[in-house]
């Protein structure tokens, strides 16, 4: 477990330092990226992030601040509020993204064999399966 916190912490390092970005934040821009018209409800988010609706909501307010999203309220039933990615949120990830490929890379793919690698998804797989909406 530690080689995890340690990756993720030199995920996040690499990101915050080239580009003033957490890593949180980069899940953040890539999950809206993804989404049909940039856009996804707040509780979809915040299961996408896994994190809880109150840790998002100060994340998505630190973001719309530095213009990067914009939260609006749901047209389908007026109670839901959505989060959008911005053009400057999409600037900031598509700059990103090659920074944080790079880093994935160099500090785990690289190190890794391609049997390892299989290996690794397959038990990441057998996770995801097992511990589901846990």
């Amino acid at each position: 477990m530690d080689g995890n916190y340690r990756l993720m912490d030199v995920l996040n390092r690499d990101l915050q330092e080239a580009h003033g970005l957490t890593l949180a934040e980069y899940r953040i821009l890539v999950l809206l990226s993804e989404a049909p018209d940039g856009r996804l409800r707040m509780s979809d988010l915040a299961d996408g992030v896994l994190s809880s609706r109150s840790r998002l909501t100060h994340q998505i307010r630190r973001m719309e601040d530095e213009g990067l999203v914009l939260r609006c309220a749901c047209a389908e039933d007026g109670r839901g509020v959505l989060a959008a990615l911005t053009d400057e949120g999409r600037a900031r990830l598509t700059e990103a993204a090659p920074t944080h490929v790079a880093s994935v890379r160099r500090n785990l793919i690289d190190l890794l064999s391609k049997s390892q690698i299989k290996t690794l998804a397959q038990i990441f797989t057998k996770v995801a399966a097992a511990v589901g909406n846990r």
